[in-house]
C-alpha cells in the first residue's frame, strides 16, 4: 500500500514561468502523497505543458519541488517521464536497445548483456510488454509503445511519474489497460503520479485529484468537485461527467 500524509509526498510550491513579458504560470502549488495521482486539466494553452516541462527542469522558473519522506526532508527526487508522443519512425533500435541504451552506461551495440537482457524482460513483463523485448520500436502499435514507455519511465522505480496526454489517440481498450496499470503503480509502488489527460471518465474513475489550470489553479478538489465547478462547464461546455 502507500505511504500517505506524513511519510512520503511530493511538494511543488509557488511555481511561475515567464516568457519574455508573457507570464505564462502564476504561483501554482501542487501537493502529492506517495500513492496518490493528481491530474492536470485545463483548455489548450492553459499551460498544462509548461508546468511539466518546469517540474522536470526544461523550463526557467521561480518556486520549488521538494521530496519528502519519512527519512529524509529536500532530498532530490528520482522523476519518470512518459511524454505524449515519441518519434521513432526512423528508428532501427529495438525495445532491448532502447531502455538499455536509457538504462545502461555500456553502449549497446558493444556488448550485449545477458543479465541486463533478463533483467530489462522481467520489468517489461510487468507492463504486459515482455514479448515486445526484441521488436523494433518502429513497428509497435500506439498502446503497445506507451506500455514500453511506461516500462522504461519506471526503471528504476521514481518518487514522481510525470504522464503527459499518455494514451492520446489510442483506442479504448488501450486507454483501459493503461489507466488500469498506473492505478496498480500508484498503490503499489509508493509514488506520486502527476498527469495530464483530457479522458474525463477515466479521471472520475481514476484520479485522487484533479487541478484545472487556466494560468494558474483556477479549481482543485476531488473529480466530482472539479466537474461540476462552473470553471468546469464554463471552459469544457457538456462534457462534464459527473
Amino acid at each position: 500500500m502507500g505511504l500517505h500524509c506524513g511519510f512520503c509526498c511530493t511538494k511543488i510550491r509557488n511555481i511561475s514561468v515567464q516568457i519574455g513579458k508573457k507570464e505564462i504560470l502564476k504561483d501554482v502549488n501542487i501537493h502529492i502523497h506517495c500513492g496518490h495521482m493528481t491530474v492536470i486539466i485545463g483548455k489548450n494553452g492553459a499551460g498544462k505543458s509548461t508546468l511539466l516541462k518546469a517540474i522536470l527542469g526544461e523550463v526557467k522558473h521561480t518556486g520549488e519541488i521538494r521530496f519528502k519522506n519519512k527519512d529524509a526532508d529536500g532530498q532530490k527526487i528520482r522523476i519518470g517521464y512518459v511524454p505524449q508522443k515519441l518519434n521513432v519512425e526512423n528508428s532501427p533500435m529495438t525495445v532491448y536497445d532502447m531502455i538499455s541504451g536509457y538504462t545502461s552506461n555500456r553502449p549497446v551495440f558493444l556488448f550485449k548483456s545477458k543479465k541486463n537482457y533478463n533483467e530489462i524482460k522481467r520489468h517489461l513483463k510487468d507492463f504486459g510488454a515482455e514479448e515486445l523485448i526484441d521488436s523494433k520500436v518502429n513497428r509497435l502499435s500506439g498502446g503497445e509503445l506507451q506500455r514500453v514507455l511506461l516500462a522504461l519511465a519506471t526503471m528504476p522505480y521514481p518518487d514522481l511519474l510525470i504522464l503527459d496526454e499518455p494514451v492520446s489517440g489510442i483506442d479504448k481498450n488501450g486507454k483501459e489497460q493503461f489507466y488500469k496499470k498506473i492505478d496498480e503503480l500508484k498503490k503499489n509502488r509508493d509514488l506520486a503520479i502527476i498527469m495530464v489527460s483530457h479522458d474525463f471518465e477515466y479521471i472520475k474513475q481514476y484520479a485522487d485529484d484533479v487541478i484545472m489550470l487556466d494560468g494558474k489553479v483556477i479549481e482543485k478538489g476531488k473529480p466530482n468537485d472539479v466537474f461540476s465547478s462552473k470553471n468546469f462547464k464554463d471552459t469544457f461546455g457538456g462534457e462534464a461527467i459527473c
